[in-house]
């Protein structure tokens, strides 16, 4: 199978985008099939032996770490038509997305339209974005899946909400995780020495550093006795939050081993965003043996196992926010418990897994594509 991929973010973007192609890519690969990335702005111009295609970008007003891929219909096209795909994958399509669903449509390609961003969800926590309003951006997106033969969606609640503006030919994809990436066995006691010198119990905050992830809300574990809030990542909240939280450790941005260990490390994990499609953090954490204090909103619902994995509360409430937390940090057998669901939560999610029913969908948009099309 070709396979040609529309990405709205790819390397060296670290993001829930980038990280989901690049397992596909790499699955395709190691199954035979051919994969070609359309992505915006300067980075690798392969992955796995796969060719990587770059397109002009710009960075979103307000926000420099959000790169926005530029291109016209007739361009992309053209790439589509000299790699001959037997389906187009368009992931998180939005502007570059558009150009590519638009392409493919007018080329008559097979799509599967990969639903992965709340926009109207990110746009709330930027003032330039906010005067967009949210039915034009649902308006926007909706034009874009339209066109496609699949949309897939990541979380029951993520089909709640598209079914509920209007999207059609839904189903559901989830995403896999690294099992041996992501494990308890990385815990380390060094860095836990480092972080908890007086053996307190460390509470993590691992991702980007952003108003729409609702960092802000980290705010009400200030405080919390015999815990020590770790903080992972950055962005543009990263200043304001550390004013906030002067005794908490900000390590930084982490990847490949190091990020291993820090999650493992965590006795507890805190997400605090509530328009996550999917939320692969929590699902990194729960890989990695950690019970998990999110939001009742998005993907960690179908993530976290309210009373067994970890717990899930209302959205911005701080009290319950540091109740949770309090509860788990108390009882010693209470996370050795949350620790082992946690782990157990996610065997059967991994990127194989995941990606053989990737395959499936891609055969379901080829067949209704051949369905639709005229008779010669």
């Amino acid at each position: 199978m070709r396979v040609a991929i529309v990405a709205e973010s790819f390397l060296p973007q670290i993001n829930g985008v980038t990280n989901s192609v690049c397992r596909v890519v790499e699955h395709l690969t190691r199954h035979g099939h051919t994969a070609l990335v359309i992505a915006p702005g300067e980075g690798v111009s392969e992955h796995d032996g796969q060719q990587v295609v770059r397109v002009p970008s710009f960075a979103l007003p307000g926000n420099d770490d959000s790169i926005v891929g530029i291109s016209t219909r007739r361009r992309i096209s053209r790439i589509l038509r000299d790699f001959d795909p037997d389906v187009v994958h368009l992931a998180a399509p939005v502007w570059l997305g558009k150009a590519g669903m638009n392409a493919a449509a007018r080329l008559g390609l097979p799509t599967v339209a990969v639903y992965q961003t709340d926009l109207a969800g990110f746009a709330r926590g930027y003032r330039l974005w906010r005067t967009l309003g949210d039915e034009a951006i649902w308006s926007w997106m909706r034009r874009i899946h339209d066109q496609a033969d699949v949309t897939l969606a990541p979380s029951t609640a993520s089909m709640r909400q598209l079914a509920a503006h209007g999207f059609s030919r839904l189903a559901r994809w989830g995403r896999g995780v690294d099992l041996v990436r992501f494990h308890p066995a990385h815990r380390d006691d060094e860095l836990r020495r480092e972080l908890a010198p007086n053996g307190e119990v460390i509470v993590g905050y691992i991702g980007r550093l952003a108003p729409e992830k609702h960092v802000a809300s980290l705010t009400a574990l200030a405080g919390l006795p015999g815990v020590k809030l770790a903080i992972v990542g950055g962005g543009p909240s990263e200043q304001s939050l550390r004013a906030a939280l002067p005794d908490a450790a900000f390590l930084g941005f982490r990847t490949g081993r190091e990020l291993s260990k820090a999650y493992a490390s965590l006795d507890v994990f805190v997400h605090t965003g509530p328009a996550e499609t999917f939320c692969q953090a929590v699902q990194e954490a729960l890989a990695s043996g950690v019970p998990v204090v999110a939001p009742n909103s998005g993907g960690p619902i179908d993530l976290v196992d309210h009373g067994w994995s970890g717990y899930l509360i209302d959205t911005g409430d701080g009290e319950q926010l540091r109740a949770a937390v309090g509860r788990i940090a108390a009882d010693p057998v209470r996370r050795v418990r949350m620790a082992a669901a946690a782990r157990e939560s996610v065997y059967g999610r991994s990127w194989e897994a995941i990606c053989d029913q990737l395959l499936e969908h891609y055969a379901t948009a080829i067949v209704r594509r051949r369905q639709a099309a005229p008779a010669a």
